[in-house]
């Protein structure tokens, strides 16, 4: 049977301390767990084999025997009977090798072979090496907010896994923006702590603003007359109505700058992007004859 590297199965040096060891092995465990993988026939494999190297591993006398034979288990099982028949001429006892007690049904031949039995897998074991505390399987959710929520701070109430949750939305989050809730996940194992709830934003575009950054674009159409002569024109905002100047001789396209118009900041208070807003002059349309005859004159003159 092939020999098997449990510090590269715990992803940890040979150097490592029992801190790492049991580290390590708690990081895996939790990701490999059957509750987090149902279904799963490879997490169930790897579960097995990262149970197997801690119960090796973060036993002193078990990792000593492994550490000493490495490759070489097989004959340094030989040597340790032979060390064992001759204590016990010494001693006149028998010896006691129950390392791990229980079965080995979830172990590997090479570890039952190594060290003569197992014990249980992860929250079974008689050592009770699993029953450290796990933190719940976190959450990803996604909200749906259209542009103009997204412009105030404002709450929202929704559900996860049957549990209603209100939470605060600062002005500003943008599009694919992703939150953490903090305990909002699912419930711990063995007494571990909730894990958390990741919202990522979904902000649908606007008909009327596209939002770049923090700043917004817009357009508003003016009409020949103004667009030569000058004049006023009210452009609406995500907060309301402003009037413009126009420019006399202002061509089509034109764009120009209202700061602080645009997009709050996100978490900053009271400071906001720009808007651009661009002009669209409008030719007029089923002009009277007298209207086409001073058209003519302007282009006679």
């Amino acid at each position: 049977m092939a020999f098997i590297d449990y510090y590269k199965i715990l992803g940890i040096e040979k150097k490592a301390s029992t801190d790492d060891i049991k580290k390590a092995y708690r990081k895996l465990a939790r990701k490999y767990h059957p509750d987090m993988n149902p279904n799963d026939k490879e997490a169930e494999k790897k579960f097995k084999e990262i149970n197997e190297a801690n119960e090796v591993l973060s036993n002193p006398e078990n990792r000593a025997k492994y550490d000493k034979y490495g490759e070489n288990w097989k004959h340094g099982e030989e040597y340790e009977r032979a060390q064992q028949q001759q204590r016990q001429q010494y001693s006149g006892g028998g010896f006691s090798g129950g390392d791990f007690g229980g079965g080995g049904e979830d172990f590997s031949d090479f570890f039952q072979s190594m060290f003569g039995g197992a014990g249980g897998g992860f929250g079974r074991s008689s050592r009770g090496s699993a029953s450290g505390k796990f933190k719940g399987q976190d959450i990803s959710a996604e909200l749906n907010l259209n542009l103009r929520d997204a412009y105030k701070t404002h709450q929202q109430t929704f559900e996860i896994n049957g549990k209603k949750i209100r939470i605060t939305i600062p002005a500003g989050v943008y599009d694919g923006q992703q939150i953490k809730l903090k305990g909002h996940g699912n419930p711990g194992m063995n007494g571990g702590p909730n894990g958390d709830l990741y919202i990522t934003f979904n902000i649908t575009e606007d008909k009327d603003f596209k939002r770049e950054g923090d700043n917004l674009r817009a357009s508003v159409d003016i009409d020949l007359y103004t667009a030569v002569l000058g004049g006023d024109v009210n452009i609406q905002t995500l907060d309301g109505s402003v009037k413009l100047k126009v420019k006399p001789g202002t061509q089509n396209g034109t764009t120009v700058r209202l700061k602080g118009k645009g997009f709050p900041i996100y978490k900053k208070e009271n400071e906001f992007g720009d808007l651009y807003v661009t002009y669209n002059v409008k030719i007029p349309t089923h002009l009277t004859e007298k209207q086409k005859e001073l058209f003519q004159q302007l282009k006679n003159s």
